[in-house]
């Protein structure tokens, strides 16, 4: 079964509402590999999106989405979206 990877980019707005977002979300993350993080992206086309870029490895594309539609995880997504413009995609490996 091919690994499933979540992507997410923010441009932060609120710098103390995403340290409330880490908090939680880090106890939310079982079976999350943090693969990439950080605000050196280098765009090689177009435009990329945010001042920050998340890349995350899962065991499948389907333990991807219930990570990411859990409760536990939505809590903490709530705080996350509040505090940065975001865009997300889960992608399948190979």
């Amino acid at each position: 079964m091919p690994k499933g990877y979540v992507i997410i980019t923010e441009d932060i707005k609120d710098p103390a509402g995403m340290a409330e977002y880490g908090k939680l979300a880090s106890k939310a993350m079982t079976g999350a590999t943090v693969l990439g993080f950080g605000p050196a992206v280098e765009t090689l086309e177009g435009q990329w999106h945010g001042t920050q870029t998340v890349l995350l490895e899962f065991e499948s594309v389907e333990a991807a989405k219930q990570w990411y539609h859990s409760d536990e995880y939505q809590a903490a997504a709530k705080l996350r979206q509040a505090a940065a413009d975001c865009n997300g995609a889960i992608i399948s490996g190979f």
